[in-house]
């Protein structure tokens, strides 16, 4: 059996996942050069949370992560854990993503972002 023309191959997918990353089977998850990210929905947040696996980065801390409401509109906020104290708030996606890359020590364009959380900002 042939696949039709225009579709990918099996096994390959698009979305935000970069060379060298790999999106879990619900594009919840993603990892990439050591460094882990889930997404999740409670009934108050949506929430990117980011781990240090394999000896990844020099940061203060081995994960970091944001969370905004579940209705899209409010400040992004960065915590050391999912459930931690806030750090700071952003408006947009990219400089919460800086912040997350700092705690990790890791530069912001090897973190890896689940298709479930790209549009994740204001």
């Amino acid at each position: 059996m042939t696949e039709p023309e225009g579709e990918a191959e099996s096994g390959t997918e698009t979305g935000t996942a970069a060379e060298g990353e790999s999106n879990g089977d619900d594009a919840r998850t993603a990892e990439s050069d050591g460094i882990a990210a889930t997404y999740e929905e409670t009934d108050a947040e949506r929430i990117l949370a980011f781990e240090r696996t394999g000896g990844a980065g020099t940061g203060p801390s081995a994960t970091a992560a944001i969370a905004q409401n579940t209705e899209g509109y409010a400040m992004l906020k960065v915590r050391p854990t999912p459930d931690g104290d806030e750090l700071e708030r952003y408006y947009g996606f990219d400089m919460a993503l800086d912040h997350a890359a700092e705690l990790l020590g890791v530069s912001p364009g090897d973190l890896p972002v689940p298709d479930a959380a790209a549009d994740m900002g204001m």
